[in-house]
């Protein structure tokens, strides 16, 4: 089934769902390939000049390009009948029966001739057919409505610069939270008023996206044993380390990163794809400005200083970033932690940002040796020496959108110091798990978000933690 576009129940009764929900917390999981790393000391760098941005050589495409059934807001006008047609496929194909199809054209059989031209029903027109079975209707509306309303919010608010993560049908604490802040600045909107302006502001929140070959630089090329499967492939840490690129393991991965949706929903929405989508796909996707991976720049430019207009940075609850000019919200990002535990207090301060970061390690233990007591000693002091590094050489994860680090890194700093701490905000190989995933780093976004974020932090820029 095709994802509901939208459904017109009152907005207070579809909203209910989302404003009161209960959510499980869940198990904590280390990133595919970072078992053993998530434990060894990492440093962060630019890429060394003349690094390159995508794959050197096109993966393998084959096959000839999928699309998948028109959606309704899709379907043209008319439908030229071809050679070997039949009713019950066109129908299949514009998301109708071929009682709706029949009606519409007035036909009395389903007897077709080549160069035929049928007429295709738009939505307003199938609603007003005698064989459109109106119990469905009935039903889709009372079960759906609300999936549609927080997509459209969510649209809706990344537009305006308060992003709730991932696109999807689906409410989450960060979505609820963001939702409430964006209506607080915005003097108390009514909750119906604000659904009413996403829905003017975009009344169709799906587009389309072929997919082109060009795309396959930054997609890397399946694994034969994965090649018929739709489970995101494994990945080892010598897989992450032997390239100079580290690319998106998956056609649905570009896509879902390049829409800001999440893989799930991206799937939803097209049930018809392949594992593999071959280049010529056309993929259904939120309506949003692409996040486009190729126009990434090798140097990450922060705005300059503005006295007039100072500029200031909160974490809220540690998964909140909010960024405000003149002390007014101008734009607020999920974040998440890619360490358990990792928090900060007080105030700290935006330094300077990487773009096409690396991360490079010796294998050094993050954790350092204590000097052991004897049986009847007790050192009150002991000494911790540094752990040993395993390495002579560093090795290096490269740049990509699936570094752990993402496509860029914020360095951070504790107040009237210049030196960068270890950890820092930075974007995110994983969106949907931001707080949810261990892997290395600080403080992450998505990697749309941390470009976003980039272009609003001047280096010196306060950042204060908040409960």
């Amino acid at each position: 089934m095709g994802c509901p576009l939208r459904f017109n129940l009152r907005p207070t009764a579809a909203l209910a769902a989302f404003l009161i929900p209960v959510f499980p917390l869940p198990a904590q999981l280390v990133e595919p390939g970072l078992e053993r790393a998530v434990n060894w000391k990492w440093r962060v760098e630019p890429s060394p000049p003349g690094a390159p941005w995508g794959l050197s050589v096109n993966a393998p495409v084959s096959g000839a390009g999928t699309r998948p059934p028109a959606p309704a807001t899709l379907r043209p006008a008319t439908y030229t009948v071809r050679k070997g047609d039949v009713l019950i496929r066109i129908a299949k194909r514009f998301q109708l029966t071929v009682a709706q199809l029949r009606e519409f054209n007035g036909l009395a059989d389903d007897f077709l001739r080549e160069g035929q031209v049928l007429r295709i029903p738009g939505p307003a027109d199938v609603l007003l057919l005698k064989s459109t079975p109106t119990t469905a209707a009935k039903k889709s509306s009372l079960t759906e409505p609300a999936a549609s309303d927080v997509l459209q919010l969510r649209l809706f608010l990344a537009a305006q610069g308060f992003s709730t993560g991932p696109a999807s049908d689906e409410a989450d604490p960060v979505f609820s939270k963001i939702l409430h802040l964006f209506q607080k600045t915005h003097g108390d909107i009514d909750q119906a008023a604000l659904l009413a302006q996403a829905r003017a502001a975009i009344p169709d929140p799906f587009d389309e996206f072929e997919l082109k070959p060009s795309d396959f630089r930054f997609i890397a090329p399946p694994k034969a044993a994965r090649a018929a499967s739709a489970t995101p492939p494994s990945i080892t840490y010598g897989e992450l380390i032997a390239g100079d690129f580290l690319p998106y393991r998956s056609a649905w991965e570009f896509v879902a990163e390049r829409f800001q949706c999440s893989e799930t929903f991206l799937r939803k929405c097209n049930p018809s794809l392949p594992a593999h989508p071959p280049a010529g796909s056309c993929f259904r996707v939120p309506r949003v400005k692409p996040f486009e991976i190729e126009n990434i720049p090798a140097t990450a430019v922060q705005p300059p200083f503005d006295p007039a207009h100072p500029v200031t940075a909160a974490v809220r609850g540690n998964n909140v970033l909010e960024i405000s000019r003149s002390g007014r919200p101008v734009a607020v990002f999920p974040m998440g932690r890619a360490r358990p535990g990792l928090k900060g207090r007080g105030e700290w301060k935006i330094l300077h940002a990487i773009a096409r970061p690396r991360l490079a390690t010796l294998q050094e233990p993050r954790v350092q040796v204590v000097e052991k007591t004897g049986p009847f000693y007790r050192n009150p002091n002991p000494t911790p020496t540094p752990a040993r590094a395993i390495l002579g050489t560093e090795q290096f994860l490269p740049a990509g959108p699936n570094n752990p680090a993402g496509v860029a890194w914020i360095h951070l700093a504790k107040p009237g110091s210049t030196e960068p701490l270890p950890y820092g905000l930075h974007g995110a190989s994983m969106p949907e798990s931001l707080d949810t995933a261990e892997s290395l780093g600080g403080f992450r976004l998505s990697n749309p978000d941390i470009l976003r974020a980039i272009a609003l932090l001047p280096e010196g820029t306060p950042l204060l933690w908040t409960p």
